[in-house]
C-alpha cells in the first residue's frame, strides 16, 4: 500500500510519497518540514544567499529527543558552521542497506561513531533559539550527494 504525504510550503501544497525513514525528532511524528521564517524556508531547493538550500530542516524543539532515520553506522562528528557557536555540533550517518550518507546538523549526539538501530535515540536538539531567535527550531538533514531528501521522510 503507497501512502501519500501532504506537505506544505509558503502556500504551495506538494504530496510525495511518504518515506521509509524513523520519526527524526520526538513531538513531529510526521517528519514536518520547517516552513518559512525571518531567516528563511526549510524545504529542499529554497533561496539561500543566492544559492540553493540543498538539504531538508525536519522541525525539533530545543532539548528533544532525536532519532536514527534509519539503521547504519555513525561514521564522525561534524561541525556544520565550524566557529563552536552553540549549534555547532552534528553527525554523518551511513546508511547499512543502501551505503549511502547524510549530515545531521544541529543536534547534540549521544556519541561520534558506532553502529545505531533505526528509531534509538542518538541526540539531543541544541538550542537554535539561542543562536537564531524566532528561527523555527530544527534538525538539518543533508543527503551527501546533495541530492533531496525530502522522499525519504
Amino acid at each position: 500500500m503507497l501512502t501519500l504525504k501532504l506537505i506544505v510550503f509558503a502556500g504551495l501544497v506538494s504530496i510525495v510519497a511518504a518515506g521509509r525513514w524513523a520519526q527524526i525528532c520526538h513531538g513531529n511524528p510526521l517528519n514536518s518540514i520547517r516552513g518559512c521564517d525571518k531567516y528563511g524556508c526549510g524545504y529542499y531547493g529554497a533561496p539561500r544567499n543566492g544559492r540553493k538550500h540543498l538539504a531538508v530542516d525536519v522541525i525539533c524543539q530545543d532539548g528533544s529527543e532525536v532519532y536514527a532515520p534509519f539503521s547504519g553506522l555513525i561514521v564522525r562528528r561534524i561541525k556544520p558552521f565550524g566557529n563552536n557557536n552553540a549549534i555547532d555540533d552534528g553527525i554523518l550517518l551511513r546508511e547499512v542497506q543502501s551505503g549511502s550518507c547524510i549530515k545531521l546538523a544541529f543536534i547534540r549526539p549521544l556519541r561520534s561513531r558506532g553502529w545505531i538501530r533505526k528509531g534509538s535515540k542518538i541526540g539531543v536538539m541544541l538550542p537554535m533559539q539561542s543562536v537564531y531567535p524566532g528561527m523555527i527550531s530544527h534538525v538539518h538533514i543533508q543527503k551527501c550527494d546533495h541530492s533531496n531528501p525530502t522522499g525519504n521522510l
